[in-house]
């Protein structure tokens, strides 16, 4: 069952307990932005934060989200 209540945004310290990795479901979530939009940013190299290619998808760094997040001021 999908709802359509607005999935609130991840905290740091959330985020600090994901994998190195994650998909653009999380990172989106992160950042405030659509999945979709996401992965156009890493498709066109403008993404805020490493997109790893891996096969036919984009993993994006958790490192990266915290030190965005944090305004460059916590090394994850």
């Amino acid at each position: 069952m999908s709802s359509n209540k607005k999935q609130q945004p991840a905290t740091l310290a959330e985020i600090r307990q994901w994998p190195a990795t994650v998909g653009a479901t999380d990172a989106a979530r992160a950042l405030g932005v659509s999945p979709s939009h996401l992965r156009e940013l890493g498709r066109r190299g403008e993404c805020p934060v490493r997109a790893l290619p891996l096969g036919s998808s984009l993993r994006y760094v958790t490192a990266d989200l915290i030190r965005l997040l944090s305004g460059g001021t916590e090394a994850a």
